[in-house]
């Protein structure tokens, strides 16, 4: 069963080794964790449903609140304090495009917001109901099946409320898959990954989300928008960017048609670590606009290098690493670079060799597929260490942009100074690390992970998140990158959408919002600044 206040599956448990807990407590101090509110507690102070019955619609309090938020450290706080201010007053189900359609209706006959939902797994507040009025969540679920497969022109449509690994599972029978694996992939639907432009692990062959998408159908207030399917287009601008990073804004998507691939015959990652940061960054570079035809690069900097080796645990069999990789000269800071290859044997392999070539040339030290494919194994567990870190005070949560290359750098140090700074005022720590998550021919993602030690009272670890993202955000608009690489905008990274789409843009967007959506239902206060959280 799915946690309601915390990651995935309730039966599964990554836990923070004894190492572990003693590099935090050494960076941070000792952290206790706090005692979660009751499920059943927090259920009894939900607001009765103020929408009119519906055969459709469900306002039992538990399920309401199992479709309140989503997965931010800000939605952690109000689930695990039992500070839930608003839920939604009730949650559908539908089964078909047209339940969708009279669900629309309904909700907007009867003055209520809309909030689509898909797996849950939004970490930047897509989900928060309408402050002031009622709220009816859409959960997309039932909206699964495959529809059509054309195995010529590689191209399937689902429902788009198919999970990751559902969607997975229905192309492999026929030898086929999408290659979209975000590190929510086993929660998280087709429909969201369109709708908050996402980017999967392996972008670096498949694509992301907009290369991948090619088309479809939404259900919006003004009518159904139809979205056909072409190789390519130059008739006018292409409407397929109306909807990706919509958010909700113009409608729900019911159904997406999205660019496959056979499944690859061959599949292998490697870890190169290199002696240090200023020739990790180059090498990489390098390898990218090499174009070899790799599924993946990630390259960590030194600080989540050393983190991650003492957070994997298996301590005796690291120490024996770090020795000899210290004799191969990358010692105290040196930096992990995994690198994919997806596709044909012999063509996957010769590209990997030459990723390789090129690490070589920059003291480059291969140290052969363990690490990679334990990478592998573990890209969907390794979230669950926010739970334990909860369960021992600590927080966990994330910032991440893009910038053009020679911004890489100055942005990464710039977030992490900032996020360190963010909680000295009140004398604790940050423990700030960074890789970069995808990498392109102009530039890369810059992905930071912030750790720090919970107070053990709902308004101080609020005021100290909002201390710190706010610090990060602000560093990584100063440093001239997006807002969002992958998670979306929502309400979280609202405030500093108008730095990169500027004023003109602004009243764009919201003017095709209104074209669609007249009545302001389809998830008020997401994506433009218009409303806030209670």
């Amino acid at each position: 069963m799915r946690r309601w206040n915390g990651w995935g599956d309730d039966t599964i448990e990554v836990p923070i080794g004894e190492g572990a807990l003693r590099f935090l407590a050494g960076k941070l101090g000792p952290g206790a964790g706090p005692q979660d509110a009751a499920f059943d507690a927090v259920c009894a102070q939900l607001a009765p449903s103020k929408l009119p019955p519906h055969p459709l619609v469900d306002t039992t309090a538990a399920v309401r609140l199992q479709h309140a938020l989503g997965q931010s450290l800000q939605d952690w706080l109000r689930l695990r304090y039992g500070r839930v201010e608003a839920a939604p007053d009730g949650v559908a189900f539908p089964e078909s495009a047209d339940a969708v359609r009279e669900l629309l209706r309904y909700a907007i006959d009867a003055g209520a917001a809309i909030v689509p939902y898909g797996g849950g797994t939004s970490v930047c507040g897509h989900l928060d109901a309408a402050p002031g009025r009622p709220t009816l969540s859409v959960d997309m679920r039932r909206l699964r099946a495959m529809t059509n497969l054309d195995r010529e022109s590689l191209l399937a449509t689902f429902g788009a409320g198919v999970a990751g690994p559902d969607l997975e599972a229905q192309l492999r029978a026929h030898g086929c898959t999408l290659g979209h694996f975000p590190q929510s992939f086993e929660y998280s639907t087709l429909g969201g990954w369109v709708v908050t432009r996402s980017s999967g692990q392996q972008s670096l062959r498949y694509g992301r989300i907009e290369q991948l998408f090619a088309g479809g159908r939404m259900e919006t207030p003004q009518g159904r928008l139809e979205i056909p399917t072409f190789p390519a287009s130059a008739a006018g601008p292409d409407l397929r960017e109306l909807v990706l990073g919509s958010e909700g804004r113009m409608g729900i998507l019911t159904e997406a048609t999205v660019r496959i691939s056979p499944v690859p015959a061959f599949e292998a990652f490697h870890a190169v670590f290199l002696p240090d940061w200023e020739r990790a960054e180059t090498a990489v570079r390098a390898i990218v606009q090499a174009r070899l035809g790799l599924s993946m690069l990630r390259l960590s900097n030194p600080v989540e290098t050393a983190t991650m080796l003492t957070l994997a645990g298996h301590e005796k069999q690291v120490a024996l690493l770090e020795t000899l990789l210290r004799l191969r000269g990358a010692g105290e800071g040196k930096c992990m670079l995994l690198v994919g290859a997806s596709g044909e044997k012999t063509p996957s392999r010769a590209a990997l060799g030459a990723a390789l070539k090129i690490a070589r040339k920059y003291k480059g030290v291969h140290a052969g597929r363990g690490l990679g494919e334990r990478w592998k194994k573990n890209r969907f567990r390794n979230v669950y260490l926010r739970n334990a870190a909860w369960e021992r005070g600590y927080a966990i949560d994330t910032v991440e942009t893009a910038v053009d290359w020679p911004r890489v750098s100055p942005a990464m140090r710039a977030v992490e100074a900032a996020a360190a700074a963010a909680l000295a005022a009140e004398g604790e720590q940050v423990h700030a690390y960074t890789h970069l998550s995808h990498l392109y021919a102009q530039g890369a993602s810059v992905y930071t992970t912030f750790i720090w030690r919970l107070a053990g009272d709902f308004d101080a670890d609020l005021a100290r998140w909002r201390r710190l993202k706010t610090a990060a955000s602000e560093a990584i608009v100063a440093n001239g990158g997006t807002i969002s690489h992958q998670h979306g905008v929502g309400v979280d990274h609202a405030p500093w959408l108008q730095a990169e789409k500027g004023v003109l843009g602004m009243e764009a967007l919201r003017a095709l919002f209104r074209r669609f959506d007249p009545s302001g239902s389809m998830n008020p206060g997401k994506l433009l600044p218009d409303e806030t959280r209670p």
